[in-house]
């Protein structure tokens, strides 16, 4: 089974997305984001990684279109979706290319059922693409289809993260861009979760761009990730790549140069340290 996803653009790049020194500020003052770039191989799962207050959900507000509902604005560099600029296109119309964004704390419509959550996600789509996306959300995720008559403000946290992706998935992605995933969630859902990413990734092709503060997770699934800092990329590199590197385990995996797991009073003042800042 394929995911029914919106028509692609001829291209002559192998990436989905690419962002090329993009500055975001809110309220005409606030730089937030400093010549940020990064890019996004087609059919890959890239992870952005970072501390709280980093820029990592600003990245994402930015490529979806959603900045300015919170007085912010892309005021350089460009944002690219398989060749196509699309800094100032609206969010319909970035949906309309095939990106999707689950937003961090889910926001699923509390007072709807799952079912009428999935069907919001599909605003855009014809009855029988509709049809087509219920059935594969349902195939990955089959407790939702248990649920389809449940009031989705009742259902547990990892029950709403599931939804909140497979209302994304009912747009028909072919970028499937999720703020915090793990956000709140008790290990073994955030496993689950990550498990369905990577098989979104590996059955239907989808690209992925996960932001998320749990770096192991992220950079488990992940092919390349990215380390944010203060609103700029300060390190990058293959996934294995930034496991091993000494100051990614120290201060993103909390493991000290042999592997053992640093205590809190170990890493408290990390920031002191980093070489990279």
């Amino acid at each position: 089974m394929t995911i029914p996803a919106m028509p692609s653009s001829p291209k002559t790049s192998d990436n989905m997305l690419e962002v090329r020194n993009v500055e975001v500020i809110y309220d005409e003052v606030i730089l937030v984001l400093r010549g940020l770039s990064i890019e996004v191989p087609t059919g890959s799962i890239v992870a952005l990684l970072g501390s709280n207050g980093a820029g990592k959900s600003t990245t994402l507000k930015a490529l979806a279109g959603l900045l300015d509902s919170e007085h912010g604005e892309v005021t350089d560099g460009t944002i690219r979706m398989e060749d196509r600029e699309i800094s100032r296109l609206d969010p319909a119309a970035r949906v309309g290319l095939g990106m999707s964004l689950c937003m961090e704390g889910r926001h699923v419509f509390s007072h709807l059922t799952v079912a009428d959550n999935l069907t919001a996600g599909a605003y855009s789509r014809t009855r029988q693409q509709k049809k087509e996306a219920e059935d594969l959300v349902y195939s990955f995720f089959p407790r939702l289809h248990d649920l389809r008559t449940r009031v989705a403000g009742y259902l547990s946290g990892g029950e709403q993260q599931m939804l909140a992706i497979g209302r994304a998935m009912m747009a028909g992605p072919r970028l499937l861009m999720l703020d915090e995933p793990s956000l709140g969630l008790a290990p073994l859902l955030v496993k689950d979760i990550f498990d369905h990413i990577k098989r979104l990734n590996e059955e239907l092709g989808l690209t992925v761009l996960v932001v998320e503060q749990n770096a192991k997770r992220a950079l488990d699934i992940a092919d390349h990730g990215y380390i944010m800092e203060q609103g700029r990329i300060v390190l990058e590199g293959s996934a294995d790549e930034l496991k091993a590197n000494p100051d990614v385990k120290e201060f993103y995996l909390g493991l000290g140069d042999e592997g053992a797991r640093k205590s809190y009073r170990d890493v408290k003042h990390y920031k002191r340290r980093k070489r990279w800042l």
